[in-house]
């Protein structure tokens, strides 16, 4: 388990922002260096534009068609740009959202061309997020590029949090992702009800991947952007155990039901001849059930213990 020291380290400092896109090829440069110019022409009081996601990491996918179970498929990553303003943009953000991508498509083959995705936040609420890491928000900042920096404002240091702080964020994210794992574990047992075995099984997936994701957003206000769950229990295996005993993987049947659970996020939508029977169904919901109530035991465990440690 997690000590008191690791949880507060875990919650501070990480290196400033990166400024160079030296690490892209010239034609992705000209695309960003041309969607800020956009965008501060379009957006009035923006004080800084950062890119984030896969470009920021350098782990984009630039083009990916192929065939899935006989469905032609193809991939692209976005640009994904945080615009930064002194006030939110409000009403006016879709319709400037829509100038800009009208500005940037002209002359481009839109189809194959990658595509700007914009969120908007004032630099008050964004400090504001940093300052109480939230991890989206401080994950932008360790990962992002800063591509336009009015050098009117700072952005906040992650600061380190009391446990009166990191027991309220660890209550808000249980609250928020454990129902929602909830939700899909209901959708999946009516999909049986209605003879929908492959609808079962996806959402028996999804019911799983957001039970596992739980753990780490109480233990450490983190969120993997996962959709293993063979990665997702190795990240949970630091906070608790006890999820090993719904998967053992001790013996090729169960073995075989966990394939089974894991390929289902992309096969049971994608391929019409993904076989999953009734009695796979009826094994695996026992087993969420069950990773459900740990999950469950070990966050609320883990609240109260945040809770003992605030000073009164």
């Amino acid at each position: 388990m997690m000590q008191t020291n690791d949880i507060t380290e875990k919650l501070t400092n990480f290196v400033n922002m990166k400024k160079s896109l030296n690490y892209l090829p010239a034609n992705k440069r000209r695309d960003l260096r041309q969607l800020v110019e956009i965008i501060r022409d379009e957006v009035e009081d923006v004080v800084m534009v950062i890119l984030y996601g896969s470009y920021a990491r350098g782990t984009y996918v630039d083009y990916d068609q192929r065939i899935e179970y006989g469905v032609k498929t193809y991939f692209m990553s976005d640009y994904d740009l945080l615009v930064v303003t002194e006030k939110r943009m409000g009403n006016e953000e879709q319709t400037t959202y829509a100038k800009i991508l009208r500005r940037f498509y002209t002359n481009r083959a839109w189809e194959i061309s990658t595509r700007p995705q914009f969120i908007n936040e004032s630099i008050g609420e964004l400090n504001k997020a940093i300052d109480k890491s939230r991890y989206f928000y401080t994950d932008i900042k360790r990962e992002g590029v800063m591509l336009y920096d009015s050098g009117k404002y700072r952005l906040a240091r992650r600061r380190k949090l009391n446990f009166g702080e990191i027991s309220e964020m660890a209550k808000e994210y249980f609250e928020d992702k454990f129902p929602f794992a909830n939700r899909f574990f209901e959708n999946s047992k009516r999909d049986v009800r209605d003879n929908e075995l492959r609808m079962s099984v996806f959402n028996l997936h999804q019911a799983a991947e957001n039970y596992l994701r739980t753990i780490p957003m109480v233990f450490i206000l983190y969120g993997y952007k996962e959709h293993d769950l063979a990665s997702l229990m190795n990240q949970c295996k630091k906070h608790t155990l006890e999820i090993y005993r719904v998967f053992p993987q001790d013996t090729d049947e169960e073995r075989r039901l966990f394939k089974l659970l894991q390929d289902a996020y992309v096969q049971a939508r994608y391929n019409k001849n993904f076989v999953v029977t009734k009695y796979d169904i009826d094994t695996l919901i026992p087993k969420i059930e069950r990773l459900r109530d740990i999950v469950d035991t070990v966050c609320r465990e883990r609240i109260a213990y945040y809770d003992s440690l605030i000073k009164r």
